[in-house]
């Protein structure tokens, strides 16, 4: 899902298993089906399935050996899937009642697939307090949880110091205004740009959804039944993000792959990106740059991806599974996970030492953590954001009206359906 550096797997002792208690987005019992049944005391046991995509399935199975170490009767079997094939996979296995014990899932695809009945509600071993908010509520479907949060993203603001200093402007710009100024100055200092976000395409909702969030919009009601996409707080975050390009400080098109390069020459002076950004400069030989969170709207927001892990229903050593997921959550388990694949730890314990605790960039990244979003956690997601995508091109682009964009956007998501 994205290209970050790779580190070897550290040793790892087992630490102690979690005790929480699962909650939701609402208070509202469980029904009899998706109510949590309890893990058994003791050790794993037996053969444990995993499926893990990309660079963490080349990685998961060697560093699972420390689980197995003090689980000495569990055998752990991860099976490496690609990222492009992973939504079919799963969705072909749950069709076939064929799927593994555990898998990730992209945060986006939770819902869906809780929806198909196919995954275990979270133990109440679990509980929601050990993980940042918006990492738990990926998990959350109709008030129920229904996995873990494996690993986050989420996105800052990079500015390139040298172009900064030449403008004489901080590069942590507080609020709108301040960045709305500050991209302004950064072009006039010379940028051919002062910024960068994108123009639609597939994705671009993810940088919109952040001054969404920050203006005080929701997409749907709590209980995710109902789409509430036009609304005054929405309207005012498109209309937000329209004037990056009718100011003419942020380009309509930009060649794919030259973002990290112009932003290193100072042709693009700032741009709003997740943690794989430092590790391709720095690759790329350019560490002159300042990242620091989203400047506040009405209140700060971020948007947080990533991936989550859940047990299916169908698994035939189900309670093993959860411990194996269990230890996975654990803090040291995460911050171990981290240094060994570079994945941000989405258990905010985990930022207390190491790298996390003591890089300057890495630790606004844990700031950003504590303000992230996730998008609704509604099965038919992917589609809706498809529309926002389109719509947004339209408004980044060709100048439509934001309060259309919103009516439009509103009236394809209501014909779509929220799925639950």
């Amino acid at each position: 899902m994205r290209t970050i550096l790779r580190v070897s797997v550290a040793a790892l002792a087992v630490s102690t298993a979690l005790t929480l208690a699962s909650c939701g987005r609402s208070d509202t019992p469980a029904a009899k089906d998706t109510a949590a049944s309890a893990v058994s005391a003791g050790k794993a046991t037996g053969t444990i399935k995993v499926w893990a995509m990309g660079a963490e399935g080349e990685k998961l199975g060697e560093f699972a050996k420390a689980f197995t170490k003090a689980n000495p009767d569990a055998k752990v079997e991860v099976t490496a899937i690609p990222w492009d094939a992973a939504h079919d996979k799963i969705s072909t296995a749950i069709a076939a009642n064929t799927g593994p014990d555990v898998s990730m899932i992209g945060t986006t695809n939770m819902a869906e697939f809780a929806a198909a009945k196919a995954l275990d509600p979270t133990p109440t071993v679990v509980k929601a307090a050990s993980f940042f908010p918006g990492a738990w509520g990926s998990t959350v479907v109709g008030g129920v949880s229904y996995g873990v949060p494996f690993y986050v993203e989420t996105r800052v603001l990079y500015t390139n110091n040298a172009v900064a200093k030449k403008a004489g402007v901080s590069p942590e710009p507080q609020t709108w205004q301040d960045l709305t100024t500050t991209t302004a100055a950064l072009q006039k200092a010379g940028a051919t740009w002062g910024t960068t976000v994108q123009a639609g395409k597939t994705g671009a909702w993810q940088t919109l959804m952040p001054f969404a969030w920050q203006a005080g919009a929701q997409l749907t009601s709590t209980n995710g039944k109902k789409i509430t996409i036009d609304t005054p707080a929405f309207v005012s975050a498109l209309k937000y993000y329209q004037s990056f390009f009718t100011a003419g400080v942020a380009p309509k098109e930009i060649p794919e792959g030259t973002t990290e390069t112009d932003f290193a020459a100072g042709k693009i002076a700032s741009l709003i990106s997740g943690p794989w950004t430092i590790g391709t400069l720095n690759d790329a030989g350019y560490k002159d740059f300042t990242v620091a969170p989203l400047p506040k709207g009405k209140k700060l927001a971020s948007f947080i991806g990533g991936a989550d892990l859940a047990v299916f229903k169908s698994s035939k050593n189900r309670d093993s599974a959860w411990k194996f997921v269990q230890w996975l959550s654990e803090p040291a388990t995460q911050a171990a996970w981290y240094t060994a694949v570079k994945d941000l730890p989405a258990v905010p314990a985990a930022w207390k030492s190491g790298d996390q605790a003591t890089d300057p960039q890495l630790k606004v990244f844990g700031t950003q953590l504590k303000t992230a979003v996730a998008p609704p956690a509604i099965p038919n997601w992917e589609q809706i954001a498809a529309v926002i995508d389109t719509d947004l091109e339209k408004v980044c682009k060709s100048g439509l009206d934001p309060q259309e964009a919103a009516t439009d956007m509103q009236k394809q998501a209501e014909a779509i359906g929220t799925g639950l």
